[in-house]
């Protein structure tokens, strides 16, 4: 599989994305991703996937993008450190 990703951000308000291998969660104000470089959580309002092709690795979204976050690292790891802060 390619480590290659792009992303196309419009206006904040239309994401391209290729490089997504799969869709965890979403709503209207979270998507959260696995993609071919991590996770990825895409935050907004009125968030809606316009075209998901998990075949092709190609996703886009739209709606009011307002923060978007890889995160690489291990998400029982991170709920041990919260625990033990």
């Amino acid at each position: 599989m390619s480590k290659d990703q792009e992303l196309s951000l419009f206006n904040r308000e239309k994401l391209e994305l290729n490089g997504v291998t799969d869709v965890q969660s979403y709503d209207e104000h979270e998507i959260n991703l696995e993609t071919n470089l991590g996770s990825l959580l895409i935050m907004g309002q009125e968030l809606h996937i316009q075209h998901l092709d998990l075949e092709n690795l190609k996703l886009i979204v739209e709606g009011h993008i307002i923060e978007l976050r890889y995160d690489q690292g291990s998400k029982t790891k991170n709920l041990f450190q919260k625990l033990f802060k």
